[in-house]
């Protein structure tokens, strides 16, 4: 009876593990995320994917300040690529809900919606590649007609930093780019972390001599060993941008920068002769 009753044991409790591991590996629900604040789903359909985003209602705006988010769940384990990219966690719906000024949420694609279209390759080596980014685009066109606006401001997180760098080097209408926790050099993190290279992906230091003159500013995490403060720092020494400021945060890759961001998010960039860090 003592054998049983362990075994029955040992299988509660195996199964309780594998519940709370499930309940963890739960993608995130935007709606529960954006309710009541006046933010809501909407999917955005492009000519490759469907994009889900989260949007005020709709109002006419000079600019529009929009978030882009990370890789998401690109990878199980070291050596398991996901199915699914969709974040399980992600500190960038909060930034969109407790910001004051017009602003979007932009996911990647395959995040939320998963298509036809939906190749582990866009979220591993194509992760920054021309279809990535051309989806991107899409949604800034119709987000653009949609609310009548001049020009964005785009915030990219971690991986959606090199987009939002990507997207201002090939669009005439971007005014401002922020990152925080951002993998804007791609090919120089690779060679930090020892991986393999992301073949299928652009690199934003390719288009070093027009985001110079992009007005930009870089959150970045001390204490992040996702991507670290080196990375930020290879881009600023190819780029090295008319008006541009890194600011160090005690942070990590995924929390701490709240606070910051709420101080720096309005800020206007320094420009100066010669730019330099604007170490805080």
């Amino acid at each position: 009876m003592n054998a049983v009753r362990t075994q029955l044991l040992r299988a509660g409790l195996l199964a309780s593990i594998a519940m709370a591991s499930g309940c963890a590996m739960k993608p995130m629900d935007l709606t529960k995320v954006s309710e009541d604040s006046g933010l809501k789903p909407v999917a955005v359909k492009t000519s490759l994917f469907t994009i889900q985003t989260l949007q005020p209602a709709a109002q006419q705006a000079q600019r529009l300040r929009v978030y882009i988010e990370g890789d998401g769940r690109a990878w199980i384990t070291s050596r398991t690529v996901s199915d699914d990219p969709t974040p399980v966690k992600s500190l960038v719906p909060g930034l969109v809900v407790a910001d004051p000024a017009p602003a979007v949420y932009l996911a990647r694609p395959c995040q939320f919606v998963l298509g036809a279209n939906c190749k582990q390759k866009l979220w591993t080596t194509h992760r920054f590649g021309k279809d990535v980014l051309q989806a991107a685009s899409e949604v800034l066109d119709t987000l653009k007609s949609q609310y009548g606006v001049r020009d964005f401001e785009l915030v990219g997180y971690s991986g959606g930093g090199a987009i939002a760098l990507l997207l201002a080097a090939t669009r005439t209408d971007v005014s401002l780019v922020q990152t925080i926790a951002g993998n804007v050099d791609p090919k120089a993190w690779t060679e930090l972390k020892g991986l393999t290279p992301l073949s299928g992906s652009m690199t934003p230091v390719d288009f070093a001599d027009r985001l110079a003159g992009v007005p930009q500013r870089h959150l970045i995490g001390l204490n992040d060993t996702v991507v670290p403060p080196e990375v930020s720092q290879a881009y600023m020494l190819k780029v090295q941008p008319h008006c541009g400021e890194t600011v160090f945060v005690d942070a990590d890759h995924y929390s701490g920068f709240q606070s910051a961001w709420a101080l720096y998010r309005d800020k206007p960039v320094k420009c100066e002769p010669d730019p330099g860090s604007n170490v805080k």
